[in-house]
């Protein structure tokens, strides 16, 4: 095998053509119908939609949007192409708590074995969504940079990806909810004028909330601080700030990041078509790596309700 691999994104890594084209990572389109029955190629940009336009028809009718992964044969496809090519893989997808893109990608890795024995297939079930994965395939694209092999990328990736942290808030968790992308969300239903729902990964990738924070402004400082005591050397890092819609909080939250932190670079990220339409709008949240996540967030929340006393 070539030492230089090839790092596959499932089209929910949210990880655009620019980031796609700076760090080579090839993407897997998915595909999503709208509610007038057509059939679309989910791709991790807005050259067929508007972006507004399509979060507007989303949060009138969210049951019209439908999304599902690459199918099975659609994976093989692209497995066999790199194989063929002697080229070792990392496939990185969302976290099989959440999908069966995981379950597909392995099943089309084993059709591959069979015709070629000697493939070098890594499947990454990431136990994340959205675009803290594009996140993790800048980190295997760094690590491919330094002359890592495939193998050694893809267990940094597996013994780390409980330290990428999502820190921020959804507007609306009564959307996301119904998608079963959040857990401890009865208390913060709906729409709450002026209340930010906290959200942070679980081991599973699941959105928990982990505390309500009161003003956007307020809440942002709050998310600072709770950044603060979980980033770990935040000058070496790339930071994504990933919105669906927000992008007016989402760049005035990244100034703020980037004034208290000083990352290596930091970054507004859209949530595309195929994420979006399970997380809905209004989401506005910072991405990073830090700390491992406890257990049951039983860490995570004792900071935040105790930054939230304050």
């Amino acid at each position: 095998m070539n030492k230089k691999f090839v790092i596959l994104a499932d089209v929910t890594c949210d990880i655009s053509k620019e980031f796609r084209n700076e760090y080579d990572v090839e993407l897997i389109p998915g595909h999503f119908t709208t509610p007038d029955g057509k059939e679309h190629v989910g791709d991790c940009s807005w050259d067929e939609f508007n972006r507004e336009d399509f979060y507007k028809e989303l949060k009138k009718n969210p049951a019209g949007f439908q999304s599902s992964p690459a199918s099975v044969e659609e994976y093989r496809l692209v497995f066999k192409k790199h194989a063929e090519a002697k080229e070792a893989m990392i496939a990185v997808c969302l976290s099989s708590a959440l999908s069966g893109t995981y379950s597909f990608m392995l099943s089309a890795k084993e059709l591959v074995l069979k015709e070629i024995p000697d493939a070098e297939i890594y499947i990454c079930d990431s136990r994340r969504f959205g675009p803290v994965c594009g996140l993790m395939c800048i980190y295997l694209a760094e690590l491919r940079k330094e002359g890592k092999s495939a193998k050694e990328s893809f267990d940094w990736i597996e013994e780390n990806k409980n330290r990428f942290h999502q820190t921020g808030w959804m507007d609306d968790l009564s959307f996301v909810a119904k998608k079963g992308r959040i857990t401890h969300a009865k208390a913060f239903f709906g729409s709450l004028i002026g209340v930010k729902p906290i959200g942070e990964f679980d081991y599973n990738g699941m959105t928990t909330v982990i505390g309500k924070g009161k003003g956007e402004e307020k809440t942002m400082n709050i998310l600072l601080e709770y950044m603060a005591r979980h980033i770990e050397e935040p000058e070496n890092q790339l930071i994504f700030i990933a919105t669906s819609n927000e992008h007016i909080q989402a760049e005035k939250f990244k100034e703020l990041i980037i004034n208290k932190f000083h990352p290596k670079g930091a970054y507004v990220c859209d949530v595309y078509s195929n994420c979006g339409i399970n997380v809905g709008p209004g989401l506005m949240a910072a991405y990073y790596y830090g700390k491992p996540i406890s257990e049951g967030l039983v860490e995570e929340s004792a900071v935040m309700k105790e930054l939230l006393a304050k």
